[in-house]
C-alpha cells in the first residue's frame, strides 16, 4: 500500500458519509442553509450531498484524485457560508452550543487539510 494509502481511504470515507447523511437527515441540512437560498434549500443540499459522494469517490482512482482534491476543497468554500450562519444566528440552533457553532468555523480547515493530505 503507499504511503498515503490510509490518508486516500479516511478522505473518501470521510466524504462519502458526510454526502451520504445530505439524504439520511436533510431537514438538518436544510435547517443550516442561509436565509439567500432559503427559496431553494432542498435542492441546495442535494447539490451539495451529491458533491461530497461525487468528491468523495473520485479521491479513491489515482486518474481522478487529484481534479477531487480541487472539487472537495471547492466545496468546503460553498458550504462554508452555512457554518458562518449557524455561528452568527445561534438562536436558530439552541441544541448546539454556542462554543461548537463557532468551533465548526476552523474545523472546516481540518477538513480542508484532511482532504489535500488524501488526495495527494
Amino acid at each position: 500500500m503507499e504511503r498515503t494509502g490510509g490518508a486516500r481511504f479516511g478522505a473518501a470515507a470521510f466524504w462519502i458519509v458526510a454526502g451520504t447523511m445530505h439524504f439520511v437527515i436533510p431537514r438538518q441540512y436544510e435547517a443550516i442553509v442561509p436565509p439567500s437560498l432559503e427559496r431553494w434549500k432542498s435542492e441546495v443540499v442535494v447539490a451539495s450531498g451529491v458533491a461530497e459522494l461525487a468528491g468523495g469517490i473520485a479521491v479513491l482512482p489515482e486518474g481522478t484524485r487529484r481534479g477531487a482534491r480541487w472539487w472537495l476543497l471547492a466545496t468546503l468554500l460553498a458550504v462554508y457560508p452555512a457554518n458562518v450562519q449557524m455561528a452568527l444566528h445561534p438562536e436558530r440552533y439552541p441544541r448546539i452550543p454556542r462554543a461548537a457553532l463557532w468551533a465548526r468555523l476552523p474545523v472546516q480547515g481540518l477538513f480542508a487539510w484532511l482532504t489535500w493530505r488524501g488526495t495527494r
